[in-house]
């Protein structure tokens, strides 16, 4: 077997693979003649994001490999058991563990309804947990046993919980099983975990990124690449939490542009990576990167609270919101938003579009607000001049939302037709 091929005639089983990085990880596996399952929940068509399990299967193959598609929802321990001895039954054992499959939710505490709490731990604790307690009998028969998770390092920086602490837990869950795992089962499995330096640009990031997000992402390529070098290794290489530009740097890549999306373009840093988030910042200010992934979570909000201007960039700011609504606005948006700005321009305005032909002021809305939204008064400039997306602020910690997330996501569509509208 040549190093090119090291993963020629091994079985994979892969959650989450119908898509995205879980099913980059599993067609650079089948490029050497791999056997992979593909362990997911989609067996239909999603109505916004690609792929099923059938046609990641079907890609395997097309590359090289040999696949078996299995419908896993990995919070039910039924399903998996089958798909794992669906797996035996066809490939004679299973060598290689991916846990890809994961949830995310970024919202705080108050806002995080517990059927999503529920399913983060579900899915990415103790499905990871689970799927890898039913996995690894068979992984102790392997010439070559791998777990890999895809999760991060175990940083206790505060600043990673404050914004989004369910999720943190969920994901630093997964991270718990290597570290536990690897030393339980050192000798035996490679137990490690992966997580990229950047964004990655995959379906999901661009249905909740929006627009232009991708040109700041890498590929999945690059996370593929990266398991692919932690997968080649012997099984005592274990308990690591490996960042993929690190491994590829030693495995000797020297060009990262060729992960880029647009190869130039500054690039997004990912959650819970810094060791100092303020020179971070600073570092990507530099690089003319604008975005509110470049200013995080950890960026601490104004103290100074100025009293409310009726006159500013905040009113000019609802001058083109009021030229824009009207009633086919109202009918498509169907919501009331409350805007708590903080900062230089501080106050309290709303946006009633939900009546009528719609309306727009300083001051509490004239009914309930559905979804209410707190950020500094300058984020909330950048953001109807089109330079901060809201789905992306509120990622970054910059912008809190209570009530209905989706409405964040229809004031895109707003602020874009004011932007068209200054031109």
């Amino acid at each position: 077997m040549t190093p090119d091929t090291c993963l020629a005639g091994l079985t994979l089983f892969v959650t989450g693979g119908s898509r995205g990085i879980g099913k980059a990880i599993a067609l650079k596996a089948a490029r050497d003649g791999a056997n992979v399952i593909i362990a997911a929940k989609t067996a239909v068509p999603h109505p916004k994001l690609p792929g099923t399990i059938y046609t990641a299967a079907e890609e395997v193959e097309a590359a090289g490999g040999k696949a078996l598609a299995c419908v896993v929802d990995i919070r039910d321990e039924q399903q998996i058991e089958e798909a794992v001895q669906k797996a035996v039954d066809k490939f004679g054992g299973i060598d290689i563990l991916v846990n890809n499959a994961s949830a995310i939710s970024l919202t705080g505490t108050l806002e995080t309804p517990m059927k999503k709490v529920d399913l983060m731990l579900g899915i990415n604790l103790r499905g990871t947990y689970l799927t890898s307690k039913l996995v690894i009998p068979h992984l102790l028969k392997s010439r070559s046993p791998h777990i890999l998770n895809l999760s991060p390092p175990l940083n206790l920086n505060p600043v990673w919980f404050k914004n989004h602490t369910a999720y943190t837990m969920a994901k630093y869950g997964m991270s718990m099983c290597v570290l536990g795992m690897a030393e339980e089962f050192r000798g035996q499995i490679a137990v490690n975990a992966l997580w990229p330096r950047t964004a990655i640009q995959t379906a999901a990031m661009d249905m909740l990124g929006g627009d232009g997000i991708g040109k700041q992402c890498r590929t999945a390529d690059i996370m593929a690449d990266a398991a692919y070098a932690i997968l080649s290794r012997p099984k005592d290489y274990t308990g690591h939490f490996v960042v993929d530009e690190d491994i590829l740097k030693e495995e000797g890549v020297q060009d990262f542009e060729q992960y880029a999306v647009q190869p130039g373009h500054p690039l997004l840093p990912d959650f819970f990576l810094d060791d100092a988030p303020e020179t971070l910042v600073k570092k990507m200010e530099q690089h003319g990167n604008t975005s509110p992934w470049a200013t995080p979570a950890f960026k601490p909000p104004s103290s100074s609270a100025a009293p409310p201007s009726s006159s500013g960039p905040i009113e000019s700011t609802f001058d083109v919101i009021r030229a824009v609504i009207n009633e086919d606005v109202v009918k498509t948006t169907q919501g009331v938003y409350q805007f708590d700005l903080s900062g230089e321009h501080g106050g309290m305005w709303f946006l009633d579009l939900k009546s009528g032909s719609g309306s727009a002021g300083q001051g509490e809305p004239p009914i309930k607000a559905d979804v209410i939204m707190k950020l500094d008064s300058n984020d909330f400039t950048k953001m109807f001049a089109g330079k901060l997306k809201p789905t992306l602020a509120f990622m970054s910690g910059k912008l809190r939302i209570k009530g209905d997330m989706t409405l964040a996501i229809k004031l895109e569509k707003l602020m874009s037709r004011m932007n068209k509208a200054k031109l």
